[in-house]
C-alpha cells in the first residue's frame, strides 16, 4: 500500500512547482523552514493540521486532495 505521506508529498510537490513556487516560497506561506518542506516531499516528516488546511487554501484543493483521499482537486 502507498503511503499516504508520500501522496501527499507528491501533491505538495506537484502543486508547488505547477505555481512556479519555490520550496522556500512555501516556507514563508506555512512560516516554517525550507528544511521542513523539503523533508515534507520527501515523505521524512508530515504537516500540522493547520498547515494542511492553509495549503489547501493557498492551492485551492480540498484537503482530502492534499491527503489522498480523493482524486478531485476541487475545493467544495
Amino acid at each position: 500500500m502507498y503511503h499516504k505521506n508520500h501522496i501527499l508529498s507528491d501533491r505538495l510537490k506537484e502543486l508547488r512547482k505547477e505555481h512556479n513556487l519555490t520550496q522556500s516560497d512555501i516556507g514563508e506561506i506555512l512560516h516554517v523552514s525550507k528544511v521542513q518542506i523539503s523533508d515534507i516531499e520527501k515523505g521524512k516528516k508530515t504537516t500540522t493540521i493547520d498547515n494542511l488546511v492553509i495549503l489547501a487554501q493557498y492551492f485551492k484543493v480540498s484537503t482530502d486532495y492534499l491527503l489522498g483521499l480523493s482524486d478531485d482537486r476541487e475545493h467544495k
